[in-house]
């Protein structure tokens, strides 16, 4: 689907992936970044960038936030744009909350922000 609707950005969270799911998770044409959750099972987050576009992975401290950041280079005066991949569990604690806000900071600085993901908060309509 994500190639024949040629999509430019495709963001997934909960991927489930280890390292044994390196040789299933190539798409042609683009370029595959993630973080799978480490130590236990479950979540994780990928984000796929058409090859097009001139990206670079942002470190990120391994705090309980767990997010992907990528910076997608601006082209002819164009500004750079940073592409945040998250996912907050439910009832995550408001300590993990703030963390997520400070790196949200930390990492941003004056760049446009794209940020996408599973926030699991069922109240907001």
């Amino acid at each position: 689907m994500v190639q024949q609707q040629s999509y430019d950005v495709v963001a997934i969270t909960e991927t489930w992936w280890d390292d044994s799911h390196s040789w299933s998770t190539a798409l042609d044409g683009y370029k595959l970044f993630r973080r799978d959750r480490k130590g236990r099972r479950g979540r994780g987050m990928a984000l796929y960038i058409r090859e097009a576009f001139d990206t670079i992975g942002i470190e990120t401290m391994d705090d309980g936030v767990e997010c992907l950041c990528i910076r997608i280079k601006g082209k002819a005066n164009k500004a750079d744009i940073l592409l945040v991949v998250c996912y907050c569990p439910p009832n995550q604690e408001e300590e993990v909350d703030s963390l997520f806000y400070k790196q949200l900071e930390n990492v941003s600085g004056s760049l446009a922000l794209v940020l996408v993901g599973n926030f699991n908060l069922p109240d907001i309509i």
